[in-house]
């Protein structure tokens, strides 16, 4: 199974920083698991809304250069609050350095939900790199698979950002 977690962009600052959204609603499958009773996203997919948001951030950065972004390495990652059904998770993610020709990019996040009195609550943090390359790097065969996956995030793109 393939999650898309992040539901909407609030804001976005090109080559520095986006907020995006992630609703939970109690349709989720994996809510039925974590846990009987007790409702609640786990920890790593609270971590990897942070990932697809820097994801985002680098695509529409550098106007798709590269048709696939994985996670290479998470530190400090600290949790806060849980994250229920019927509450939203606003994510924010920062890019900590400059990214130059490096296939590495660096990101610190954080992932905050609102409280009952108003104030925004943390949920998780971390700092974080994600690298990016293109499949035809390894094997220009892939080439026209590179076109589709960035297609398809393209159309994906207008979703996530209409107001």
């Amino acid at each position: 199974m393939r999650f898309h977690l992040v539901d909407r962009v609030v804001e976005l600052e090109r080559a520095k920083k986006i907020r995006m959204v992630k609703h939970l609603t109690l349709a989720e499958e994996y809510l039925a698991d974590h846990f009987p009773g007790f409702p609640v996203m786990p920890g790593v997919l609270m971590l990897q809304t942070l990932v697809e948001s820097a994801a985002w951030l680098l695509r529409i950065s550098e106007d798709y250069k590269h048709s696939i972004i994985a996670l290479r390495e998470v530190r400090n990652v600290k949790y806060g609050t849980f994250m229920e059904p019927g509450k939203s998770l606003v994510t924010t993610v920062e890019l900590a350095e400059p990214v130059g020709d490096r296939p590495e990019a660096t990101f610190k996040g954080k992932g905050e939900t609102l409280k009952d009195k108003g104030e925004m609550e943390s949920t998780v943090s971390a700092r974080f790199t994600v690298t990016r390359y293109n499949l035809a790097d390894r094997d220009p065969a892939l080439k026209e698979l590179d076109d589709r996956i960035v297609r398809d995030l393209r159309r994906q793109w207008v979703v996530l950002s209409a107001a």
